[in-house]
């Protein structure tokens, strides 16, 4: 009997190694997607929609009424059209035959599936919003702008241009195939035109590097800011241009500004968690600070997933009594995930399963994985509209630093992805005050530090219903934002850049609690940049100017070890 335990052991390991290499296989045929998820949705709505005759029948007068609609628009063309606009054909072109009688064809078929996979009565949310989520990617794989010969804005360029947009098309192409995208710009690199504000590296941990830029002002508020990226992206998302670098704008406001510059992980990493991103980012980076400012307060800002880290680490701060932080910002940062948006078609437990199996053989998620899902959810914008101009119309996108930056992807380790997406994304511990550090619980209520939360209008990733629930979450002040814009732009939106509106208002802890719609409609719009009212809010938390601090404090050990934008932001 001593004997067959460990036996038993040895099988069922063994066992489990073969299921794990053969989902590994799976996730790297399928690009890291599940198909069990896919095909659990459509089994859910073939059974729900089986039983729905009333629905069937609906389905069927719309497609019987959808070539006489096709028809009538083809032969009056003045007709308004029944169906939305789509601004894939914006172009008048779209308005002769026969393009009007694809175009219409076309976009009545995604009415049609959309009427077809929504409102079933009995299937769940979530797979419905899967399989709409599938059935949208794959008609617009053959929507008739793809294709140059149905495409009338790619036939008339061809014309104007005798051809060459085609050859030019053509080349572009074969640039891509070689690996120099068209538009790519050597200058434009970490170190050159992005991330080139001033400043040094001034502490050093295995996963993240902290860098203390340099003053602009004679003199400085006393309390440093202190921001956390999100660790599944560079940092320079911070440090862009000149002219939009929101570091460069926080420190010529009179603000010592610090940077958390994430590692790219390999596979060396892959038992690296969450809890070691909390120890060797923000909680070194405090540390570091204090010891070479002397400041007693600091004000911490995350974006993304690094509000939710900074979030997490404020908690643990709170719990502990530990009061060096003047005020906590979270920009598109989530704390609840219980409506994470568009990403949780990406989220479930057998997308979590297959992309543990994919880790577990290499170690990490490849960046360029996660820059698939993220290029998924926007594919007209990111795929078929590039595809369309830069390869059939031979026109060359200008490369901007926001693609930069959006094409320099990172890695994460297996147990840290495995974990911020188990805790975070599918059991939503920290909402539901669950999670637990240091072998302790964590709470949100507990934090009573002035709250400064940002959500953008057209967020994919972190929705601003979602960031808004930071309000009944926490006890203390909160002023919240709403910004035009999406989750990169939105945030990115220096003072000075057009057509830039905004709404803020200030929710008291003691104040009735009102949802995010209500809040909306009462918060007064402004023009201009959320950056102008961040900055007011800081400087009113803030002590009066004073010198600005050492970069670096040799006595305390901390050197500097070397300029900005450090090492770890040119791992690949």
């Amino acid at each position: 009997m001593t004997d067959a335990t460990p036996t038993a052991d040895v099988a069922r390991a063994y066992h489990d190694l073969v299921d794990r290499g053969v989902r590994s296989l799976i996730g790297q045929a399928t690009g890291g997607l599940a198909p069990a998820a896919f095909w659990s949705a459509v089994a859910d709505w073939s059974m729900h929609l089986g039983t729905a005759p009333g629905k069937q029948m609906m389905l069927a007068e719309k497609a019987l009424q959808a070539p006489a609609v096709v028809a009538a628009r083809a032969l009056s063309p003045t007709a308004r059209t029944p169906v939305p606009t789509d601004r894939r054909f914006a172009s008048e072109l779209w308005d002769t035959p026969p393009f009007c009688v694809l175009r219409d064809s076309f976009m009545l078929t995604e009415d049609w599936w959309q009427a077809a996979t929504t409102d079933v009565r009995g299937m769940s949310a979530g797979n419905e919003a899967a399989l709409s989520f599938a059935v949208r990617q794959a008609l617009d794989t053959v929507a008739p702008t793809n294709f140059a010969p149905l495409n009338p804005e790619v036939l008339a360029r061809a014309r104007d241009t005798q051809g060459a947009s085609l050859v030019q098309g053509l080349m572009n192409l074969l640039a891509e195939a070689a690996g120099t995208p068209p538009g790519a710009s050597g200058g434009m690199a970490p170190g050159v035109d992005l991330a080139a504000t001033p400043g040094k590296v001034v502490a050093r941990s295995h996963l993240a590097e902290l860098i203390q830029y340099s003053p602009a002002t004679e003199t400085v508020h006393p309390e440093p800011i202190l921001i956390v990226p999100a660790w599944i992206m560079k940092y320079y998302i911070m440090d862009l241009s000149a002219h939009n670098s929101m570091v460069r704008w926080l420190v010529g406001q009179g603000h010592t500004v610090f940077m958390v510059s994430w590692r790219n992980p390999g596979a060396e990493d892959r038992d690296l968690g969450m809890r070691d991103y909390l120890e060797q980012g923000p909680r070194m980076a405090l540390d570091a600070i204090g010891a070479i400012t002397g400041a007693q307060r600091i004000h911490a800002a995350g974006y993304c997933l690094g509000g939710t880290l900074l979030a997490i680490q404020a908690a643990a701060m709170a719990r502990a009594r530990d009061d060096r932080l003047a005020s906590m910002t979270l920009l598109a940062a989530q704390v609840d995930f219980s409506e994470p948006g568009e990403l949780s078609l990406f989220v479930s437990e057998a997308q979590v399963a297959l992309l543990e199996d994919l880790m577990w053989q290499r170690g990490y998620l490849d960046g360029a994985q996660m820059a698939g899902a993220f290029t998924m959810l926007r594919s007209n914008d990111l795929v078929w509209s590039r595809l369309i101009h830069e390869t059939m119309m031979g026109e060359r996108m200008a490369q901007t630093d926001l693609m930069v930056w959006n094409a320099d992807t990172t890695r994460m380790p297996y147990r840290m992805h495995s974990e911020y997406l188990r805790a975070l994304f599918l059991e939503n511990r920290l909402a539901h005050g669950k999670y637990r550090i240091d072998d302790k619980t964590l709470s949100l209520t507990n934090l009573e530090l002035p709250i400064f939360a940002v959500g953008t209008e057209r967020d994919h990733v972190a929705p601003w219903p979602s960031v808004y629930r930071i309000h009944h979450l926490t006890d203390a002040d909160v002023t919240f934002v709403l910004t035009s814009g999406g989750h990169n732009a939105g945030i990115i939106s220096e003072p000075g850049h057009r057509h830039r509106h905004y709404r803020m208002a200030t929710t008291p802890h003691a104040a009735r609690y009102q949802d995010h719609d209500a809040w909306a409609a009462t918060a007064p719009v402004r023009d201009g940049s959320w950056w102008e009212g961040w900055s007011g809010w800081l400087k009113d938390r803030s002590a009066p100017r004073g010198a600005p601090p050492p970069m670096g404090r040799a006595a305390a050990g901390y050197d500097v070890l070397g300029d900005a934008p450090g090492t770890y932001v040119f791992q690949k």
